[in-house]
């Protein structure tokens, strides 16, 4: 019987996260206002984990299959390297970004909630799902994260995959320089 490599082993290859939007970065309500405007929530700490990912040479990306264009307006406040709108092929629109940075899939983590996502868990080399993902989703995944969607699931990614690279604690160090404090 042959054994899939651990999700830390999957980890120290990773260049490249991608996310969905609904579910992961914010808890999967979507709430109308009486003028049909679409309002979401996301966890500032994600915010902070682009940053330490940036610091760490890794590239972001979002994937949603959503057309609104709050996803964009937030990955673009953040820095995400790019943000994919209305993506109903998300196993596709993975493979693509993989090309457009010139890395393999196994180079890639992707983190999901549902169902439209198990095509892009299928082909990256990591596959994460947050903790209140679908039963079928955390069946594709070796990584659940502790977070559920919505409660700062990116950062912990990301913590999570520069541990597992042993980079957390220079990236961290850095990054509390950076801001003003000692290290």
């Amino acid at each position: 019987m042959t054994r899939s490599p651990s999700w830390t082993t999957r980890a120290r290859h990773v260049r490249l996260v991608v996310t969905d939007v609904d579910g992961v970065l914010t808890d999967g309500r979507m709430i109308l206002s009486d003028h049909g405007d679409e309002l979401k929530s996301f966890h500032t700490r994600d915010g902070v984990a682009v940053a330490l990912a940036r610091q760490a040479k890794l590239r972001t990306a979002m994937i949603t299959g959503e057309t609104s264009p709050i996803a964009k307006t937030r990955g673009d406040k953040l820095g995400v390297d790019v943000v994919v709108l209305g993506a109903r092929r998300k196993g596709e629109a993975l493979e693509a970004l993989c090309a457009q940075f010139d890395l393999p899939c196994t180079a890639a983590a992707y983190i999901g909630d549902d169902l439209l996502d198990i095509p892009a868990l299928q082909r990256a080399g990591l596959a994460v799902a947050v903790a209140d993902a679908a039963d079928e989703v955390k069946a594709v995944a070796q990584l659940v994260t502790r977070a559920a969607g919505g409660h700062g699931v990116f950062r912990e990614v990301i913590e999570r995959i520069l541990r597992a690279q042993r980079r957390w604690n220079d990236v961290l160090s850095t990054y509390v320089r950076d801001h003003g404090g000692t290290a």
